[in-house]
């Protein structure tokens, strides 16, 4: 997954970040690629919608 993934099922950076307990600035420290630990951290959060370690479509 990338970032775009992300803010398209989260909403924002800030949103993102208030769902792993993280300050937003740490977000956009990651530029276009989440590092994996948070993918899959992020994988759990949305059940699934989001896929660790796949490139978007």
């Amino acid at each position: 997954m990338n970032i775009t993934e992300a803010i398209s099922h989260f909403g924002s950076k800030k949103k993102i970040a208030d769902a792993l307990g993280i300050h937003p600035s740490a977000v956009t420290q990651w530029g276009d690629s989440i590092p994996e630990a948070r993918q899959y951290q992020l994988q759990v959060i949305s059940k699934n919608k989001l896929k660790a370690g796949q490139k978007a479509a």
